[in-house]
């Protein structure tokens, strides 16, 4: 039987309408926060990962090249938002220092527990950034698995970064709905 995980990805105060927040970003936090309810309510095992830097962001590489001070460990910014934390409410998180979390594949295998087929969608924020990242990295450990990127629940740094940042997951055979 096909093991269904949920991956929302860094759905944070910080990229919804903190210091990178955008209105795509913000347009987005109903539906993810349905969607994340329906796949509890349906059996699914839902995982959040969590952006996390601390107070030397700007003296880190991606500081230097992203020079705006985001998701640092117990601020607001940090903070899951509140819509979509009532909605992950008891879910694990993962915290990642980085786009693509390289924790994320063990996990998922030990909650998996054994060979059976995954299907794995992704959802959250940025397309274009931690979104692709992440399914990269899910699609290159778990090669047989469905793996799909739900772009209703997702938005990029900007509209055009979404759907390129689609197209490329499109190209790595990575299945893009809309639900």
């Amino acid at each position: 039987m096909e093991k269904k995980f949920l991956i929302a990805v860094d759905l944070q105060k910080d990229f919804i309408d903190g210091s990178l927040g955008t209105p795509e970003a913000r347009a987005i936090v109903s539906a993810a926060a349905r969607r994340i309810r329906y796949c509890r309510e349906n059996g699914w095992t839902v995982l959040a990962t969590l952006d996390t830097h601390g107070p030397d962001y700007m003296d880190t590489p991606e500081g230097k090249k992203l020079p705006v001070p985001h998701c640092v460990r117990g601020t607001e910014g940090w903070a899951l938002n509140p819509e979509i934390q009532s909605a992950l409410s008891g879910c694990p998180a993962v915290e990642k220092p980085t786009f693509g979390s390289v924790r994320l594949p063990g996990i998922i295998r030990a909650l998996a527990g054994d060979d059976s087929p995954l299907a794995i969608e992704l959802i959250g924020l940025c397309t274009d950034i931690c979104v692709v990242s992440n399914a990269l990295l899910l699609k290159a450990h778990f090669p047989d698995a469905s793996i799909r990127v739900n772009a209703a629940c997702c938005a990029g740094v900007t509209p055009e970064k979404h759907e390129a940042a689609l197209e490329v997951m499109r190209s790595c055979q990575i299945d893009v709905i809309n639900a």
